[in-house]
């Protein structure tokens, strides 16, 4: 009978390992195709691993907790139960090898600064791209990052090892040793910050202490490192959407009945800055190093609040080659299962440029922090009822419309504010010059 590997799969191209959180399946247990036999997570989302192939789980070839690098096996699957796993449970070591060094390779190419390969005291240790970035924002030096005792497999640096050490106030004595390290010299000298340190908190009577889970943590690392990276930049802009708010309520309940879906504002909006995308294609960019990228696909992130009061960003692929009633139900299809929880890795990767609905909340303006790599994103405010002025071929006339703010914020290193200000008022237009008799 056969015998199958059960591997770590690729969760996006910034993914090179992902922690195991829990096996769903015991040793011996039956496995349907497709079905879940583990839990794993990563830094950007968690997710279940399906089984490949029909059978009986005969080994589990890594335990909770473990950093397992793309590629490798983590279980082995057998279609009888009596034949021996002795060939397979060799493989581990040597595909977990291969792979460190295809994501050692990786790494190397995409970074410009800092290469991957170093040398310790037991030999070379394998760094992720996560906790490399983590070093570099802390300015962890490669003889201090040696140093810190590490948790994962053979001794690997985990995220968790590091943060603990960065919040230890990186008492761990740096010893001297004998280290190798590759890397490149950027030719733009750099200015040395000093990096503010976090006040003491003084506990008092009748405090309660709660521990961030794993996503929370994530969220904030991710949230400190864009604001360290970008310096932000918001323009402001009011919008009459009148016409738009009237055509919804006209059409949503026919719409409902004839599709089976619900229309909200967000496709609408997410069509509005789809066109303005078009008109200013600088504002979907992502900067590395000294060099732009400019973007060819418009992916467009909304951020959504999950039961839990955490964040996370599903992404619309190729928005601007969908139509509103593409983009309605692919909204509903991912905010559906983001507050199920049952996104996909693919789901979340990819954006190019990113809305947040703060108006969800009753808020009517905010300043979003900017999701990197992205260089802008953009908030929605609540829509209020106030008196406008509105010109008239008669004179101006005071009114009752519907009113909301758009906040953009954008990265100020190269999106100035002409490009960045422009661009929110042209999505400003396409919401108020919306026809009210459109067919959908």
């Amino acid at each position: 009978m056969a015998q199958f590997e059960l591997i770590m799969p690729k969760m996006g191209e910034s993914i090179a390992e992902a922690t195991i959180t829990k096996w769903l399946k015991n040793e011996g247990d039956t496995i349907k195709l497709d079905e879940p036999v583990v839990e794993i997570a990563t830094d950007k989302v968690d997710s279940e691993v399906p089984s490949t192939n029909e059978g009986i789980l005969v080994k589990k070839l890594w335990n909770e907790g473990d950093v397992v690098p793309v590629g490798a096996a983590i279980a082995v699957i057998s279609s009888d139960a009596s034949q021996s796993v002795a060939p397979v449970a060799q493989a581990p070591k040597e595909l977990v090898q291969e792979a460190v060094k295809q994501v050692e390779q990786m790494v190397q190419n995409a970074s410009s600064t800092v290469a991957v390969q170093s040398i310790s005291n037991n030999g070379s240790r394998f760094y992720s791209p996560l906790v490399l970035n983590i070093a570099k924002t802390e300015g962890i030096g490669m003889a201090e990052l040696e140093n810190i005792p590490g948790s994962g497999k053979d001794n690997r640096l985990t995220k968790g090892d590091i943060i603990k050490y960065i919040e230890g106030g990186r008492s761990a004595a740096v010893q001297t040793t004998t280290t190798t390290v590759v890397s490149t010299v950027s030719e733009t000298p750099k200015t040395e910050v000093a990096k503010p340190t976090a006040s003491k908190v003084t506990m008092m009577a009748g405090d309660e202490i709660i521990e961030m889970d794993r996503m929370r943590k994530l969220i904030a690392d991710h949230m400190v490192m864009s604001k360290a990276t970008s310096p932000h930049v918001t323009s402001f802009v009011e919008v009459d959407v009148t016409n738009m708010v009237m055509w919804r309520e006209k059409i949503k309940s026919k719409f409902e009945k004839k599709e089976g879906e619900k229309i909200t504002f967000t496709p609408i909006f997410i069509e509005a800055v789809v066109k303005a995308i078009k008109d200013f294609p600088m504002i979907n960019i992502s900067l590395d190093g000294q060099n732009i990228i400019k973007r060819k696909n418009i992916n467009i992130g909304m951020a959504a609040a999950l039961p839990s009061g955490n964040l996370i960003v599903p992404v619309i692929k190729n928005a601007d080659t969908k139509n509103l009633l593409g983009l309605v139900k692919n909204v509903n299809d991912l905010a559906k299962r983001a507050r199920e929880n049952k996104l996909a890795p693919d789901d979340i990767q990819g954006g190019t440029y990113t809305i947040t609905n703060v108006g969800t909340f009753g808020n009517v303006m905010g300043t979003p922090i900017i999701n990197q790599p992205q260089v802008a994103i953009l908030a929605i405010g609540t829509i209020k009822k106030k008196p406008a002025v509105i010109e008239t071929e008669y004179g101006d006339v005071i009114a009752i419309r519907h009113m909301m703010f758009l906040s953009h914020s954008y990265d100020h290193r190269v999106v100035d504010g002409a490009l960045g200000g422009s661009f929110v008022r042209r999505v400003a237009d396409y919401l108020e010059q919306w026809d009210v008799n459109r067919e959908i």
